[in-house]
C-alpha cells in the first residue's frame, strides 16, 4: 500500500495571497509510505527555502512522487493532517473574506473537492475523493509517536498550540489502535501559553527555542510567585491557565524589541516560564499515570520540541521509557496522518522507527562533482585518500567544517548529515560559530554528538534509549567532564544529547570514530547548516551558498573537500543573479524628517508583511532589470548605472545581499578545472 501523508496550508504559492497567519498550517511537509516504511519524506522549506512555511506542499509532493519513481494515480491514499469538517469551514472563511474584498478565489464544495483540485492543478491527475482521507490533528501527532515507538501499549500525550480546535489530547495506545481518554480545549493551550509569555522577551512564533535556551541562565525563584497566579492545577491532572493575569506579564518587564540587550530580568522571566510549562505537564502526566498504569510514554505536538521539559519528564522516573517524535512539531503530523490511515486500512503492527534521514540524497561521487563543478571560480575541490581522516585532523586543529552527507533529515534537527561541526572542547567555539556562521543569540547552547556505546561516561543517562539518537533531550553532562566538553555543555551543566550508532549513520560514526583516535574524544560540536536566514541546507548548491557566505573554515560534501578561492573580479563579473519567488521589490517615496521627499528602496517577501531590508537606489535599479540570464557584468554596462563607491561597492552590497538570501547567484562558466588531492 502506498500512502502520502501531507502537512500544510491549501494555497498554491504565496503569490495566491496568504489570508491566514503563518501561526495556521505552518510546517508543510509530505511523507510517502510504502506500506508502514517511510520511502520518501520531506518538510517543504528545505525546497522552497522559506522556513516554516505554511503553503501547500506541492514541492515535498513531487519530491517523494519522483524520489520513488511513481505519479499520483499510483496511490492507494492520501492523508491530510487535519479533520475535514474543520478544513470545509475554514474553505468557507477564506472564501467569504476574498469575495468581499472582490478578489478571484476558485470555487470548491469544501475540502476533499479543495485538495483534490489542487493535486489536480499542480500534477494533472483528478485523484478519486475516496483516496483522500482526514485525519484529526491530534490523532495524526499521537499516530506519528505511538505507531512508530515499539512499545506494545504505551500513554501518549500530545502538546501544541492549536489544531482542530485542541491544544492537545491524552490516549492510550495499544494493539487495538488508539483510545482517546481526554482532550483538551483552546483555552488550555501551552503552547499558546509559552509563546504569549516570550513576545515580552523580544521572542516570536517558532522562536520558543530560544526561550528555552536562555531559561537556563536565569533565577526561577524570582517571579515563581507571579507565575503561580497564571495557572491553576486542578484534581485528576486538570487545569486552568488564568489569561487575565497571563496578560498582567508586560507589568513586569516592558516588552523587548528584537534587538535590544537581554538582561537578566529577561532570563529570570523565562526560567519562570519554562519551570511553569514542566509543573503543569508532570500534573497532567502523574494523574494518566496513576489512571492508567502505563509505565511508556509517547510524546508528540510542537511542544514535544521543548527537549528541557522532555529531560526533566525523563528524570522524573514517571515512565520507564519515552518515546518522543524527532519531528514533534506540524510536519510530523503529515507522517502521523498516514500511519494512521495505514494502520486503519491494513492493520497489524507497525515498525519501530530507526532513523529519519528520508529526504534528498547527494547521490555518488559523480553527482557531487557535476554539482560541485560549476562553482569552481569560487572554490577549491579535493578528494583526500580518506575523508574521514581528513575531516577529524581539520576539526582536532579547530576548524569549523560544514558536513554534507547522504539523505536530508526529516524534521528540525541536523543529525549528521546537514551538519556544522567543530572541536567540542573550547568553550569559546560557541562565540565562535555563533559569529562566523550562525549570527544568533549568545546564550543558545549547541548539541554534542557522541558515539552511543561512549554516551554513559560523558552524560547522566540511564539505560538504553534509541530516543537520544534525535537530540530531543536535554541530559545532565556528567560534572567531571564540563569543562572538557566545553563547547556543548550549558551555563547549567546539561546538553542536548545525539547518540551516533554505526548501523544507522556509519559515516558520522565512523568521522567521530576518527577524531577519537586522534584526540581521544568520542565526540563532536553538532549545529544545523545553515546561517539565521534560512531552512536547514538540502542541496548541495544549498550547501556551497551556506559555505561561501559565511566564515566556515571547510565544506565536506561525500568524499570530497571544498576550500574557498579568492574570488576574481572577473568572477563575480561573469556570475548571474536572480530574485528568489518570493522576494519582492518595493520603491517608496514619503516625507522624511525634515520635510523634504525622499525615496527608500527595500527587498522584501510576500509571505511576512514584517520583513523589509534596505537597498540602495543603483542596486534597486539593477534588481529591477534582473532576467536571470544576463551576467553582473552586462547589467551594469546595459543600464549604465554607477555605484557610489565604485564597482566594488555593489558586489560588496550584492554579497550582503546573497548572505541574506534575497538573491539567488550563481557562477559563470568554468575557466579551468582544479586536480583532486
Amino acid at each position: 500500500m502506498l500512502t502520502l501523508g501531507i502537512s500544510g496550508g491549501p494555497f498554491r504559492t504565496h503569490e495566491d495571497g496568504t489570508v491566514i497567519g503563518n501561526h495556521y498550517f505552518h510546517d508543510s511537509a509530505a511523507v510517502l509510505l510504502k506500506d508502514s516504511e517511510v520511502v520518501a519524506a520531506i518538510e517543504t522549506e528545505r525546497l522552497n527555502r522559506i522556513k516554516h512555511t505554511n503553503k501547500f506542499p506541492a514541492e515535498s509532493i513531487r519530491f517523494c512522487l519522483d524520489y520513488y519513481g511513481i505519479d499520483l494515480r499510483d496511490l492507494d491514499a492520501v492523508a491530510y493532517y487535519s479533520q475535514e469538517s474543520n478544513l470545509d469551514n475554514a474553505v468557507g472563511q477564506w472564501n467569504f473574506h476574498r469575495i468581499i474584498r472582490g478578489e478571484k478565489f476558485d470555487e470548491y464544495d469544501g475540502a476533499r473537492s479543495l485538495i483534490q483540485g489542487l493535486l489536480y492543478r499542480e500534477f494533472n491527475y483528478e485523484l478519486p475523493p475516496d483516496r483522500i482521507n482526514f485525519v484529526n490533528h491530534h490523532l495524526s501527532h499521537a499516530s506519528s509517536a505511538f505507531f512508530p515507538s515499539g512499545f506494545d501499549e504505551s500513554l501518549v500525550v500530545t502538546v501544541d498550540a492549536l489544531g482542530d480546535d485542541e491544544c492537545g489530547r491524552v490516549l492510550l495506545g495499544n494493539s487495538s489502535g488508539l483510545e482517546t481518554i481526554s482532550a483538551l480545549p483552546y483555552s488550555h493551550t501551552l503552547g499558546g501559553f509559552y509563546l504569549t509569555i516570550i513576545k515580552v522577551l523580544g521572542f516570536q512564533i517558532f522562536e520558543e527555542y530560544k526561550a528555552m535556551g536562555l531559561a537556563p541562565y536565569g533565577d526561577r525563584d524570582v517571579y515563581r510567585k507571579q507565575f503561580k497566579k497564571f495557572y491553576t492545577l486542578l484534581p485528576d491532572g486538570a487545569y486552568i491557565l488564568n489569561w487575565n493575569e497571563i496578560s498582567t506579564i508586560q507589568k513586569l518587564v516592558k516588552p523587548r524589541k528584537k534587538h535590544e540587550e537581554m538582561t537578566s530580568t529577561h532570563a529570570n522571566i523565562a526560567a519562570a516560564l519554562q519551570e511553569a510549562l514542566e509543573e503543569i505537564v508532570l500534573h497532567v502526566l502523574r494523574h494518566f499515570r496513576r489512571l492508567t498504569r502505563q509505565r511508556n510514554l509517547c510524546i508528540a505536538g510542537g511542544v514535544g520540541h521543548n527537549c528541557s521539559m522532555n529531560g526533566r519528564i525523563l528524570a522524573s522516573g514517571l515512565f520507564d521509557k519515552v518515546f518522543v517524535q524527532p519531528a514533534a512539531h506540524d510536519g510530523g503530523g503529515a507522517y502521523g496522518a498516514a500511519l494512521y490511515v495505514y494502520r486503519q486500512r491494513m492493520g497489524g503492527e507497525l515498525k519501530r522507527l530507526r532513523d529519519i534521514y528520508w529526504g534528498t540524497s547527494i547521490g555518488d561521487d559523480d553527482a557531487v562533482m557535476a554539482a560541485l563543478t560549476p562553482w569552481e571560480p569560487f572554490i577549491e575541490v579535493g578528494k583526500p585518500r580518506d575523508i574521514c581522516q581528513a575531516t577529524a585532523a581539520l576539526l582536532a586543529e579547530g576548524n569549523v567544517i560544514g558536513w554534507v552527507q547522504g539523505r536530508s533529515e526529516f524534521g528540525p534537527r541536523a543529525l549528521g548529515n546537514r551538519s556544522i561541526i567543530a572541536d567540542p572542547r573550547p568553550k569559546e567555539n560557541k562565540q565562535i560559530i555563533n559569529e562566523m556562521v550562525k549570527k544568533r543569540e549568545a546564550f543558545r547552547p549547541f548539541a554534542p554528538s557522541v558515539l552511543e556505546e561512549y554516551a554513559k561516561e560523558y552524560f547522566e543517562v540511564d539505560g538504553e534509549n534509541p530516543n537520544f539518537a534525535y537530540m530531543i533531550f536535554v541530559v545532565n553532562v556528567k560534572p567531571e567532564k564540563r569543562d572538557m566538553l566545553g563547547a556543548v555543555t550549558h551555563v547549567d551543566g546539561t546538553a542536548r544529547i545525539q547518540t551516533v550508532s554505526k548501523k544507522d549513520n556509519p559515516e558520522y560514526w565512523t568521522l567521530i570514530s576518527a577524531f577519537k583516535e586522534i584526540t581521544g574524544l568520542p565526540v563532536l560540536l553538532n549545529t544545523s547548516f545553515n546561517n539565521d536566514a534560512e531552512p536547514i541546507v538540502d542541496s548541495v548548491d544549498d550547501a556551497v551558498v551556506c559555505f561561501l557566505t559565511t566564515q566556515i573554515n571547510y565544506l565536506v560534501v561525500g568524499n570530497y573537500l571544498v576550500t574557498k578561492k579568492t574570488v576574481s573580479s572577473e568572477s563575480w563579473a561573469a556570475s548571474t543573479i536572480s530574485l528568489p519567488p518570493h522576494v519582492v521589490l518595493s520603491k517608496t517615496r514619503r516625507l522624511n524628517a525634515s520635510g523634504q521627499p525622499s525615496t527608500s528602496y527595500e527587498c522584501k517577501n510576500n509571505f511576512d508583511s514584517n520583513f523589509a531590508v534596505t537597498i540602495s537606489g543603483p542596486m534597486f535599479e539593477i534588481l529591477m532589470q534582473l532576467d536571470g540570464r544576463a551576467t553582473l557584468s552586462d547589467l551594469l554596462k546595459d543600464n549604465d548605472i554607477s555605484f557610489p563607491g565604485g564597482n566594488s561597492a555593489f558586489y560588496d552590497e550584492l554579497r550582503k545581499l546573497w548572505g541574506r538570501r534575497l538573491v539567488i547567484l550563481r557562477p559563470g562558466p568554468v575557466v579551468t578545472r582544479t586536480q583532486s588531492a
